[in-house]
């Protein structure tokens, strides 16, 4: 009878270990990492890979901008032994949710390294801030991910050779990713090269590529336009017959809706900014976000 109970006791602790929901010796021994956004997450991902255990607290089609975070956030806060965000005041929820989760874990700001753009003036603030959307532009991607490679090698120096081979491979994909969004701009005629969307999102990538953005939000989707800003938008696209307006995944889609009715403008495929799309969207990773938005557009304006 004991020696039936003892395989009992050690077939449920087995069990308790490989099935979901265990916690296993493989997945304790993983270094848990917290990214604020998903586009972050998809960064750490691809430079993690399996040796960490990645919590993404503002996942797809979030908005990091009006983010509240919620008491299962602050759990993974305390867990964590690495927490990275964006930086450039993207999330100004971050530092009461760190602060009240007690946590110890480094706060790495990914985005350190890349000279910040100016939040566009002109829309009744009372001074321009720093526009956050750095990862627009590939350039800047990278330097995201040595930043994510870095951060991990000094929380997990057992990792450095893994965590430099994930990245040195995953920046040669964003090398390739690069070209091919120069290679469709140039494809696009010169005097067609202006895109109108929800929010400035994209000063990053027009600065980088050479497509002219105007958006009558600011870089917060926390910022509401004014009618000034709206009418002074229906106003270009008349006069400088700008063919179509997009909106993004985290956007209200009504004020687009409308400047599209009162102009005559078409409204363009869907694109992605602050946020990944679902598992099955058409940006479920980071490259795949900015391959969708570069043909969107190029499909808009080259017709």
């Amino acid at each position: 009878m004991i020696q039936n109970r003892y395989v009992i006791t050690m077939y449920i602790l087995l069990a308790s270990l490989l099935l979901p929901g265990g916690a296993s010796a493989q997945d304790s021994a993983k270094l848990k990492v917290v990214a604020s956004f998903s586009i972050l997450g998809d960064f750490a991902k691809n430079v993690g890979g399996d040796r960490i255990e990645l919590a993404t607290l503002v996942g797809p089609d979030g908005d990091a901008h009006v983010y509240s975070p919620t008491p299962a956030d602050g759990r993974r806060i305390a867990e964590a032994k690495l927490v990275l965000v964006n930086g450039l005041k993207l999330e100004g929820w971050m530092g009461r949710l760190v602060k009240s989760a007690g946590s110890k874990a480094p706060l790495v700001e990914t985005a350190k390294g890349i000279p910040p753009l100016a939040e566009p003036a002109g829309r009744d603030r009372a001074a321009p801030g720093v526009d956050p959307h750095a990862w627009q532009d590939v350039a800047n991607a990278r330097t995201y991910v040595t930043n994510i490679r870095d951060a991990l090698i000094a929380a997990d120096p057992d990792g450095r050779a893994a965590y430099a081979a994930n990245a040195a491979a995953y920046l040669s994909q964003l090398g390739v990713l690069d070209a091919e969004i120069r290679a469709a701009v140039a494809r696009i005629p010169a005097d067609r090269r202006r895109i109108i969307t929800s929010h400035d999102a994209f000063a990053y990538f027009e600065k980088a590529y050479g497509l002219d953005f105007v958006a009558p939000q600011g870089v917060s989707t926390e910022t509401e336009a004014s009618a000034k800003d709206v009418a002074r938008i229906i106003v270009q696209i008349q006069r400088e017959k700008i063919p179509a307006v997009f909106f993004e995944n985290i956007s209200d889609p009504r004020l687009m809706e409308r400047i599209a009715k009162e102009t005559g403008a078409r409204i363009g495929e869907r694109v992605y900014s602050d946020a990944l799309s679902g598992p099955g969207g058409p940006a479920a990773t980071y490259i795949d976000m900015m391959r969708h938005n570069i043909k969107a557009f190029s499909t808009a304006l080259s017709s």
